[in-house]
């Protein structure tokens, strides 16, 4: 096994949530990016924003988070990604603007060198939408080593996805995320029966050959399907201020174990702590209080 700390990559959209209280950094990828660095690892946002002040504050942002932008392009002629968000008891909808920065991705001789060298990659749907960024993506994927870890994490959102960009995803990936709403609606758009997650899981790992399949239930925990082996977690209970990124920080959290080769439980549980922690907290980018990361995991292990 590679000696830590990992080179860890969040590709795709970066873009500001526009909350009733004032806008947010987000974006799954970017999101996903930052909980990888808290835990140690190198997380980096690879994605595009604007030449604007938007653009500006976001690289500032990510910076002040101790993130990498190295890899954030810049799009004169674009603007920096923005969603209209509203919360409802806690639940997030979104309302994501188009054409931006992030729908441009440039495939180039950094980004490609930057493959080279993950040893992971999460990438999602959404930023899939056009055609110029799947490309990117897709290419991406494609320069990785066969040993890096390709995660796709779904994230269906509005109508920006088809069953080919779906198919194509789960094919280049080695682990598929997805919560308990999006896997009866992936069945049927595959026309594939769904009876429960856990054999629809075990469909999916077999028909792209995963190695493993997590369908996330919110604050009913999640569960795992492996070739050999599955886990089920019941989750934990907090006080949720919202869960925007909640599914962002468990995935990070996943694959922070995964690549230490942990048990499924093991992974299980880490992964939904850290999910419940970012729920119990405002916004997907939360700030680690004094105590750093093991105060945290046992504050959310005691509730």
């Amino acid at each position: 096994m590679k000696a830590e700390p990992f080179k860890i990559v969040g590709l795709g959209e970066l873009l500001w949530d526009l909350l009733p209280a004032g806008k947010q950094l987000g974006g799954a990828p970017a999101n996903f990016a930052y909980i990888t660095t808290l835990l140690g690892d190198e997380g980096i946002a690879a994605s595009c924003v604007g030449s604007d002040d938007l653009g500006d504050e976001a690289i500032r942002r990510l910076t002040q988070l101790g993130v990498s932008t190295t890899f954030i392009q810049r799009d004169p002629n674009h603007p920096t990604g923005k969603v209209n968000v509203k919360v409802d008891t806690g639940q997030p909808s979104f309302e994501i603007c188009a054409p931006v920065a992030w729908d441009f991705l440039e495939w180039t001789a950094q980004w490609q060198k930057l493959a080279e060298q993950a040893d992971a990659v999460c990438f999602g749907s959404l930023a899939q939408r056009s055609a110029v960024s799947r490309s990117t993506i897709c290419c991406f994927l494609d320069a990785t080593p066969a040993p890096a870890l390709r995660v796709f994490d779904v994230n269906l959102r509005q109508n920006f996805y088809t069953k080919e960009i779906l198919s194509n995803s789960m094919q280049r990936a080695r682990i598929a995320k997805l919560n308990h709403e999006e896997v009866p609606r992936i069945m049927q758009l595959f026309g594939l029966e769904h009876l429960d997650n856990e054999s629809s899981a075990q469909r999916l790992l077999s028909l792209y050959s995963l190695e493993l399949v997590c369908v996330t239930r919110g604050q009913a925990g999640s569960l795992l399907v492996g070739k050999d082996a599955c886990s089920q977690h019941p989750g934990f209970s907090v006080k949720v201020r919202d869960t925007i990124g909640a599914g962002d920080a468990f995935t990070a959290a996943l694959v922070h174990e995964f690549l230490r080769r942990s048990s499924l439980d093991h992974m299980n549980a880490v992964a939904n702590r850290i999910g419940a922690w970012v729920a119990s907290e405002a916004g997907a980018m939360p700030i680690l209080k004094p105590g750093g990361t093991e105060e945290m995991l046992s504050e959310i292990a005691e509730r």
